[in-house]
């Protein structure tokens, strides 16, 4: 496979363009900031003469002066009083969960600095994902209020709790009496807790309701689950028992459910110990966009947002023989092809394969619905009996609830974790309905787009400031425990539920309490404390049945053909979520902004993504800002991402940009394309139809995709599944070099820190990105340091596009030439990291040993010795250092960021923050090697293989990163590193790198014939 294989990370690497060259020869973006240097320390460059000499003395010392600046005094008061449970330098840890998902909050001195996973969880024990791992910096959000706030002419006045109870207790009477509606609007809620203060609250006010609101709506799969069995729930899907995946438009090792959990399911079959056994699922996935779960696919295919419809009814009749009308792919044979194969593999594979859609239409799931009845995936690969509880918002209900405000019958409104106001596909409707209602209530912890068009805004905590539970599937709960005190007069919703309710328990942690000891303990034989110390509480999951489809798809047939036609005119433009923003919720979150999406490269900024001959034939190019227009009359303004992979005649723009009341980071970000999803048939739908165009603009997007490159040189190895059975060795070919060493061999008689890495198990996903940023206090840029290639993550994710050429067609003109491969490009994604190689040779070029050899085999920083000459990252042949322009965390120019006191104590004081003018690199979290040897001597043992675990690697769903000792044999990490598939990056070169890859595997052959 490889030698035929053109690996690229971006069209402007591929098509070899003047700036691309340009950027490539010059080593680093811009020159020293010697000007600014010099005007610091007192002295211009335009110098007279006579101080020429003075200039001159200074010289070498330049940058010097920036890497030594003075280290501002931190003053150290000791506990007059010291807690029991603090030992000031020792970690503490507590058991929460984010987003119903059981994780430790690692706190500091009483400061939370990081998120991890509950080793407790069991099956749900499946690493973080991004939003996760950059959670802890909302706690220390300055853009936040300080304290309960009411509303008035647009102006937010703080106010007290008194006057904020006063005045909703009224509101709330007068809505009462008067015979009026009351609602709450909240996303889901999957707390046996919250749902029980919901309830007291509705005793009390009988005319009070709870309305289920969700950004991005799962409403169809509920509701077609209710019409073809009845149940009315999200179902528990189970990647890891399904030999075939197909998927079409479902996002599910990204953005669709629990990235992380199926991420988790979706590798445990296709990542190096399954391969050992012989062992791989495989995946075929049909989508408009390219998505990272299309970007890991065996095999993609893509297809119009009309042709969607067509290929499901063509796969239903290929898998049962029927003939329900509309099944026409049009000009689409590859997808005919495809979808013929996959049909007599699902039949084949009955009882171990999986169908899902993306589709929030109910026509469309009632039809999947009928294909995983067929292929027997209920009791299997689908589980409608311990169902998933993370998505219950009902469509239909919320737009009732406009209807309703508009005419005038509801008296107060009250919303918890909820932002209509912004991401509403009709915010003037919204707006107009909202000012109908008398007593506007809102539970934001910001003057957000919504809660600025309330009266009173009650702030709730923050999740890590809070009491509470979750209840994310069937028989598995977590619980949420305060790790900090509240940091601003915050009170958390619940208890302002309790105490407009006039309950007898108003204090929220003993209501929580009270509601496990009478309800969920006794079933479960554990003690209150024992539930904290744990965090999870899982219950014995129901059998899973199977379920017999039995409707008449005659109807649905009919529905699907007539909204596939609806694409006919217009340009189809697909509205999706991206990994690092999701629905906008965290759009204030600079970790997350600055996180480059997976498959664009994209930070800071969303956009209009087009395939290139799409793109060629509107004659528009990339950072061309276009106006996308749909039939209602909404339109925004986007600059042009040229997206190879993408389906000709389809353009996708994400959502969760455009927040304009988000806070300092999050405002005035990408444009808000939530208006171009539609309601159709009781539920929303993420399409449209638009024209797009040209406005003479020009916006560059800060991308980062190819701001290290290694100049054509083979970097991946991938081979077929086929291959690889016969020789476990395929696609790693070892190239003919002879070795010649400048360096003298030096035993490692303790420890030899080493990792290896399966291309196999990586999604690409970032979350290993952001953990370590958080973990070893890497600072964020902005978007225009971004552009000028001078972001700071120590990790990052290669993304590499390929497609097979003829053999010995690999001439430039003739792959050029090739335009239409660009619509079926397939992708590999590849962490890379400081590689610490044994032979390293930014260390033979530092001029003052900044960075140096250890005997366990890291390469290490000295920060205080590094002078910036950056001789390191240009001698570095895998583009892993970086050059701290500015003073990130201390400099008025990035104040939008992490430029503030309180921000800074999201800081871990484990690692140095680094000064201007200094290189750094991954460390391989030294910190935590450290802490785990000094543990190890306190505990009076040996280092066990385990003890130690990388940021990244703790985060990763899918165990795709294996850190150990490879000096004891029986390690993992050794283990792995013996695998026949492992690989080196440029080992030709000699440098020894410590990280060794483990090559690509894709299940590309199909196992029946056509």
């Amino acid at each position: 496979m490889e030698s035929n294989k053109k690996y690229w990370k971006g069209l402007e690497e591929y098509n070899n363009t003047p700036d691309f060259v340009k950027n490539n020869k010059n080593e680093f973006a811009e020159p020293l900031p010697i000007e600014d240097v010099l005007n610091e320390a007192g002295l211009s460059t335009v110098t007279p003469r006579r101080d020429f000499l003075k200039a001159l003395g200074f010289g070498l010392g330049a940058v010097t002066l920036a890497a030594c600046q003075s280290t501002p005094l931190k003053k150290s008061i000791p506990y007059l009083v010291k807690p029991e449970e603090v030992t000031p330098g020792i970690p503490n840890y507590y058991t929460s969960s984010f987003n119903g998902q059981s994780i430790l909050v690692k706190t500091r001195e009483g400061r939370p600095i990081k998120i991890e996973p509950n080793p407790n969880a069991g099956q749900f024990n499946c690493g973080t994902d991004a939003r996760a791992q950059a959670s802890v910096l909302d706690l220390y959000d300055v853009s936040k209020l300080k304290a309960p706030a009411m509303v008035n002419g647009g102006n937010v006045e703080e106010t007290s709790w008194t006057k904020i109870d006063s005045f909703v207790k009224e509101g709330l009477a007068k809505a009462q009496a008067s015979g009026k509606k009351i609602r709450i609007v909240s996303s889901t809620v999957n707390s046996p807790s919250t749902n029980a203060v919901i309830a007291a609250f509705i005793a009390k006010y009988p005319a009070a309701k709870l309305v289920q609101y969700d950004a991005v709506s799962y409403t169809g799969i509920i509701q077609a689950n209710q019409n073809s069995f009845g149940k009315a729930v999200l179902p528990k899907y189970n990647f890891d028992k399904a030999d075939l995946i197909v998927s079409f438009g479902a996002d599910f090792l990204g953005t669709w459910i629990s990235g992380e959990e199926f991420t988790a399911q979706y590798t445990a079959n296709r990542n190096y110990k399954s391969l050992e056994n012989k062992k791989m699922s495989r995946h075929i996935q049909f989508e408009s966009g390219m998505s990272l779960t299309g970007t890991n696919a065996d095999t993609r295919i893509p297809i119009k947002l009309s042709e969607e419809g067509p290929a499901l009814l063509a796969l239903y009749n290929a898998i049962t023989g029927a003939a329900l009308p509309g099944a026409a792919l049009g000009n689409n044979a590859n997808a005919d092809k495809v979808i013929k194969l996959a049909a007599k593999e699902l039949v084949q594979l009955k009882g171990k394969s999986l169908v899902v859609s993306g589709s929030n239409d109910v026509s469309t799931q009632i039809l999947v619905n009928a294909i995983n009845a067929a292929i027997g995936s209920y009791g299997t690969t689908i589980d409608l009996d311990n169902p998933c509880y993370l998505y219950a918002g009902n469509d239909a209900e919320f737009n009732g609830l406009v209807a309703e405000m508009a005419r005038g019958e509801v008296g107060a409104v009250l919303f918890l974790n909820s932002n209509p106001g912004y991401d509403y596909i009709n915010a003037k409707a919204f707006t107009d309905a909202l000012a109908k209602v008398t007593t506007k209530v809102s539970f934001s912890d910001r003057a957000d787009e919504t809660a600025s068009l309330c009266d009173a805004i009650a702030i709730n905590h923050n999740y890590l400031e809070s009491w509470g539970d979750a209840n994310a599937y069937e028989g598995y709960y977590s619980i949420v425990q305060p790790t900090i005190n509240p940091v601003f007069n915050s009170r958390q919703a619940e208890e302002s539920l309790l105490t407009w309710a006039d309950a007898p328990v108003k204090d929220y942690y003993q209501f929580v309490r009270n509601n496990w000891e009478t309800k969920m303990l006794p079933a479960v034989g554990l003690k209150w404390e024992e539930v904290l110390d744990k965090g999870v509480v899982t219950a014995a999951a129901k059998p899973a049945g199977a379920y017999t489809f039995s409707l008449s798809l005659a109807a649905v047939a009919t529905s699907i053909t007539n909204s596939s036609k609806a694409f006919d005119k217009g340009i189809q433009l697909q509205v999706y979520e991206t990994v690092p923003m999701r629905d906008g919720k965290n759009a204030n979150n600079a970790f997350l902004q600055e996180l480059p999406e997976p498959v664009s490269k994209v930070t800071w900024d969303n956009f209009v993504a087009l395939a290139p001959k799409f793109a060629e034939k509107l004659k528009v190019k990339e950072f061309d800002v276009v106006e996308v227009k749909a039939a209602n009359g909404y339109s925004v303004e986007l600059p042009v991402l040229i997206q190879p992979g993408q389906a000709q005649g389809t353009a996708s723009i994400s959502v969760g940009y455009g927040r304009t009341k988000a806070g300092k980071a999050g405002n005035n970000v990408g444009k808000n394309a939530f208006p171009f999803a539609t309601f159709v048939n009781g539920t929303l739908q993420y399409a449209n139809t638009v024209t797009i165009t040209p406005t003479g603009g020009f916006y560059e997007l800060a991308q980062t995709q190819t701001h290290h490159s290694f100049e054509g040189r083979a970097v991946i190895k991938e081979a077929s599944f086929k291959e690889y059975l016969k020789n476990p060795a395929a696609g790693n070919h070892k190239g003919d070099h002879k070795d010649y060493d400048l360096w003298d061999q030096y035993e490692k008689p303790g420890n030899n820190w080493v990792m290896a890495i399966d291309l196999n198990a990586c999604t690409g996903c970032g979350s290993c990105i952001v953990a370590c940023n958080v973990e070893n206090n890497i600072p964020v840029v902005g978007r225009d340091e971004v552009r000028r290639r001078r972001e700071m993550h120590w990790i990052r994710i290669d993304r590499y596009y390929s497609f097979e050429t003829p053999e010995g067609d690999v001439t430039r003109e003739k792959e050029i030439a090739k335009l239409d491969n660009l619509d079926n490009v397939s992708v590999v994604h590849q962490p890379m990291l400081c590689q610490h190689c044994d032979h390293a040779p930014c260390e033979t070029v530092c001029p003052v040993l900044a960075t140096v050899h250890s005997s366990d085999g890291l390469n290490h920083m000295a920060y205080n010795r590094c002078v910036g000459t950056r001789y390191c990252a240009n001698n570095c042949p895998y583009k892993v250092r970086r050059f701290n322009w500015f003073n990130y965390w201390n400099d008025s120019r990035f104040d939008n960021y992490l430029n503030n006191e309180f921000t800074q104590l999201v800081l871990n004081p484990d690692v140095t923050t680094r000064s201007r003018g200094v290189m750094e690199k991954c460390s391989m979290c030294i910190q935590r090697i450290q802490g785990g040897k000094l543990q190890a001597k306190l505990e009076k043992r040996a280092l066990k293989d385990g003890d130690i675990k990388m940021a990244c690697q703790e985060a990763c769903s899918a165990n795709a990163i294996i850190f150990g000792d490879s000096n004891d044999p029986n390690s993992e990490v050794s283990k792995a590193l013996r695998s026949e598939r492992i690989y080196y990056v440029l080992e030709e070169i000699n440098v020894k790198p410590g990280i060794g890859y483990m090559t690509k595997i894709r299940n590309t052959d199909t196992t029946v014939q056509a």
